[in-house]
């Protein structure tokens, strides 16, 4: 990475923030976190950032051993982007950093969020205390993505795949689901609007949309 800014101090934060501290390179991150991308997903991902900055902080990343490039075979021979094994590393730093944003209030103006950014919020929101005593395997039909939550033991896994038996299946799109978890929609309502359907069991639905409470925002001192 020759030339590029750093710190200059040794300290395990300071080398953190020259690897990844440059503008966009975490949310880099996030959107590789549930798998490989080419570099237009991560552009649909990531729509305010331009074209050649996404192809600085990948050459960035990749030399710091983050993220690498590999290209499928024929007959489609398209690059791929995912992140090697210390990239996905940062899995708890971006968890831990989404739990601190949640704290935050949100800006005015425009907002976008990612396909994936929905999936990880529930990774970064769920509460352990709330699935106390509650085991299930859930799985999530969002458009022609297929995930598997998986609540057992106080955690959640959840991640691309399918199983021939979950016992509750939510079919809808990332942004229905979010309104859920987040009780800005209850779940009757979109089932009238025929927004939702599920299958299996209808109180293990239930019992997993209430996993995942906001906190309440911090208040900007003044």
């Amino acid at each position: 990475m020759t030339g590029k800014r750093t710190y200059g101090d040794v300290c395990g934060v300071a080398r953190a923030l020259d690897a990844v501290g440059e503008r966009w390179a975490l949310m880099i991150v996030r959107e590789l976190l549930l798998g490989p991308k080419r570099f237009t997903d991560l552009r649909a991902g990531l729509p305010h950032l331009s074209p050649d900055i996404l192809t600085q902080r990948l050459r960035d990343l990749d030399a710091a051993g983050i993220v690498t490039r590999r290209t499928l075979p024929p007959p489609a021979p398209a690059k791929l982007y995912e992140l090697t094994a210390l990239g996905h590393e940062l899995e708890p730093v971006v968890t831990a950093l989404g739990r601190w944003g949640a704290l935050l209030p949100i800006s005015d103006g425009e907002l976008h969020m990612s396909f994936d950014a929905h999936i990880l919020s529930l990774r970064t929101l769920f509460a352990p205390a709330l699935a106390e005593g509650f085991a299930a395997h859930v799985q999530l039909r969002l458009g022609e993505q297929r995930f598997l939550a998986v609540v057992e033991d106080g955690g959640l896994v959840i991640e691309p795949g399918e199983t021939a038996a979950p016992d509750a299946v939510i079919a809808t799109d990332a942004s229905t689901l979010i309104a859920l978890v987040h009780g800005r929609r209850e779940l009757d309502d979109a089932l009238r609007a025929g927004d939702v359907t599920l299958a299996g069991d209808e109180a293990v639905v239930r019992r997993f949309l209430g996993l995942f409470p906001l906190p309440e925002p911090i208040a900007a001192a003044t």
